[in-house]
């Protein structure tokens, strides 16, 4: 089962920057994952907002400043003083992080308009396809990105909120469904109580990877590992890998 760093080690490291991937290494994450958009001027940028404000300080749409403008805003200070000067990466400075046998997970948080860029990225990196996993909660861009990269695992995010087409949550059939058309390999939901060995084992039977996101807890972690997840993120991976090694052995 795999360690997934959420926007790096971000419980300890301001998110998305270098230094939460850097971090999320070091405390034995298997994999990181991070959120990427376009800027203005057509630039692969590591963010999870559609804006800066949160994290950077200026209220004003990503996709509406170059990539000039938000590299010029400081995206560590918000989470202490010792991160200030971190700044917004670009998607080549987060995959360049990688390290030999690890993976980043690459969720896409705008349009299909990024995935020209993002293939130009993702050749220029001389990472393997196994490396870069693509996730996203927008149906029709899982669907192009795995049309456009088809030797990438691509994965459908999905919260178990009201769908809008169906206009009601789906249920596990459909989620199998719907990855299926779309030739997906995958499903990474969010962790939810009602999640069991059950539903887990049904969708690996139907050819997915079942990952979660984003757990915090030691009980939701415990209960999602022995239900035989694929992967688990989570915001404190270091935790995490000493809590499940210590189920194992407690003399640990």
């Amino acid at each position: 089962m795999e360690i997934i760093a959420h926007r790096g080690a971000s419980a300890d490291a301001p998110e998305n920057t270098l230094a939460a991937f850097n971090l999320g290494w070091r405390h034995q994450a298997d994999a990181g994952e991070l959120d990427t958009r376009l800027s203005r001027d057509g630039q692969a940028v590591v963010i999870h907002d559609a804006g800066t404000k949160r994290t950077a300080g200026f209220d004003k749409p990503v996709a509406e400043q170059t990539l000039a403008e938000l590299r010029s805003l400081d995206a560590g200070v918000w989470k202490g003083p010792q991160w200030q000067g971190e700044k917004i990466p670009i998607l080549a400075e987060a995959l360049a992080t990688i390290p030999d046998g690890k993976r980043m997970f690459i969720e896409i948080k705008c349009g299909p308009e990024i995935l020209p860029e993002l293939k130009r990225v993702i050749h220029a990196s001389g990472k393997t396809p196994g490396q870069l996993p693509i996730i996203t909660f927008n149906y029709e861009v899982a669907k192009q990105a795995k049309e456009r990269f088809p030797c990438h695992e691509v994965s459908l995010l999905h919260d178990w909120k009201a769908d809008k087409e169906a206009g009601r949550p789906l249920s596990v059939n459909d989620l199998i469904t719907r990855t299926q058309a779309a030739n997906l390999d995958g499903v990474d939901v969010k962790a939810d109580p009602a999640l069991d060995k059950a539903i887990v084992q049904k969708v690996q039977a139907a050819g997915l990877k079942f990952y979660v996101w984003t757990v915090d807890d030691a009980e939701t972690a415990q209960r999602l590992a022995a239900a035989g997840v694929d992967g688990i993120t989570t915001n404190r991976p270091q935790w995490l890998r000493e809590l499940l090694r210590r189920a194992v052995d407690p003399s640990l």
